[in-house]
């Protein structure tokens, strides 16, 4: 049992204020494997003062020494990526094939921002005046558990790169994942300070950092109810707000597609990271014209996929993180045949041979109306709805009739028509033919997928003010 009691603050672990406590569990056995003590509003309130005081001497620190700081960061935390991978799987219940992604991602994020840093201009003229990009001031970041590693060193990266300070506070669900990570970011030897984390909920203590007069910076990646909130609570003293939010993303199967080659891919963009994912491209837009052939393809390929331990990397769907989300799963399964769509696939229940763990049967639905709540509502597990088009303006039409705007993925083989349906996506980031990830691109969403940007120049941006000279 791992008893987390702790936060970090001014470059030490201290002893939570807080005196609460919340169970930590294995979601692939549903057995408790710890505790962790969570902050309150004064843990908060020393970690804001920790960064405050560290933020006039790194503010003023030059590209070159942040560029070694972030390199010194990416090494420690990559040679952890085994402990890291470990906790993950133990913790979090991950798939094999994310979790080989994600635990060595954490630390390639800091050499991508270096990357981003060692060409920036923090100065330029325009016209008769001298502009200079300034950090924005002391930053807060509040994160998922979906990814938490990886959010984790993102925020830091970039806050590092912007010469400001930072608070983070992580889900209090993936605590063991923080506290690993937590002792490679220590090793690296950043002056104190410049980095925070507390433990603690986020009606506590991210409601805190949200509304703390000393922030002038929230970054936040979470469900769109909570950006709400945050963003609400920012307002009050005029923060600056990131803000990477829900997706409701679709997969668009044009008529030349070999389904062969992309019926799995659109499994692995509806069922990645077990469909606890926001950019999860959870509608499948087919052409009526070949929707007995897709579904025929869809069900060959999803008889394939395997749900269950995440230990055997056969498995390609781990459980839902928590009891909780796996009955919200399980709630919009029995919606989805309320609502008059049919099963292809799945269905209410854990997988057949499993008989403990949040496990959930990977499900496909077809008969699917873009009104229905399945094709609406984010639904966070691996439920696919299959929808039927007439022709591209339909397709286009489907996929943008969405509340959200945060991915979407198009499949063609020709690949200028594919480039023009993208080009007509109301979304911040379209994948074509499972094109790989890019990491300096910018990503955030339309809609009420967010606000802003992440990664690259728009994500340091993000942390940057322009202050202006006149001769």
């Amino acid at each position: 049992m791992k008893i987390i009691d702790t936060h970090y603050i001014d470059g030490r672990f201290i002893a939570s204020h807080g005196t609460d406590e919340a169970p930590l569990f294995n979601p692939a056995t549903e057995e408790q494997i710890g505790t962790v003590r969570l902050g309150d509003g004064e843990d908060v309130n020393r970690a804001v003062a920790a960064a405050r005081r560290a933020f006039p001497d790194f503010s003023r620190t030059t590209p070159t020494e942040r560029i070694a700081m972030l390199e010194r960061l990416s090494a420690s935390v990559s040679a952890r990526g085994d402990a890291l991978a470990e906790a993950m799987r133990e913790e979090y219940g991950a798939p094999a094939s994310f979790i080989d992604f994600a635990a060595h991602r954490a630390g390639s994020v800091f050499l991508d921002m270096a990357k981003t840093l060692a060409d920036y201009p923090f100065r330029r003229t325009i016209g008769r005046a001298e502009v200079e990009m300034r950090p924005s001031g002391i930053a807060a970041a509040i994160m998922p558990w979906n990814s938490n590693a990886g959010f984790i060193c993102a925020k830091i990266a970039t806050a590092v790169a912007a010469g400001t300070t930072i608070v983070i506070k992580p889900s209090e669900m993936s605590a063991i994942q923080t506290q690993v990570l937590l002792g490679a970011l220590h090793e690296a030897g950043l002056p104190d300070g410049v980095f925070n984390i507390v433990n603690g909920l986020g009606a506590v203590a991210g409601a805190a950092l949200s509304a703390h007069r000393d922030i002038a910076k929230m970054s936040f990646t979470g469900s769109t109810a909570t950006g709400r909130a945050i963003l609400t609570a920012a307002a009050g003293t005029m923060k600056r707000v990131t803000l990477e939010l829900g997706g409701k993303s679709p997969s668009i199967v044009l008529p030349d597609a070999d389904l062969a080659l992309v019926a799995p891919q659109l499994l692995m963009a509806g069922f990645a990271n077990s469909g606890q994912a926001c950019v999860a491209g959870t509608r499948i837009l087919a052409p009526e014209s070949r929707m007995a052939e897709v579904l025929d393809h869809l069900a060959a390929a999803v008889a394939t996929v395997k749900a269950g331990d995440p230990r055997d990397r056969a498995v390609q769907i781990g459980p839902m993180v928590s009891a909780r989300q796996w009955e919200r799963v399980q709630s919009y399964i029995r919606l989805g045949q309320e609502e008059g769509a049919t099963l292809l696939a799945g269905g209410e229940g854990r997988p057949e041979g499993v008989e403990r763990g949040w496990f959930v049967r990977p499900t496909i639905f077809t008969g699917v109306r873009n009104d229905m709540r399945i094709a609406r509502e984010e639904i966070f597990g691996p439920v696919l709805s299959v929808i039927a088009y007439r022709d591209e303006d339909h397709a286009v039409e489907i996929a943008n009739d969405t509340d959200y705007g945060l991915q979407a993925y198009v499949f063609g083989a020709d690949v200028e028509r594919a480039r023009t349906v993208a080009n007509r996506i109301e979304a911040g980031r379209v994948v074509i033919n499972g094109a790989p990830h890019e990491p300096l691109a910018p990503f955030g969403g339309f809609k009420q997928s967010g606000i802003g940007r992440e990664f690259g120049v728009f994500g340091l941006e993000a942390f940057l003010e322009p202050r202006s000279v006149l001769l």
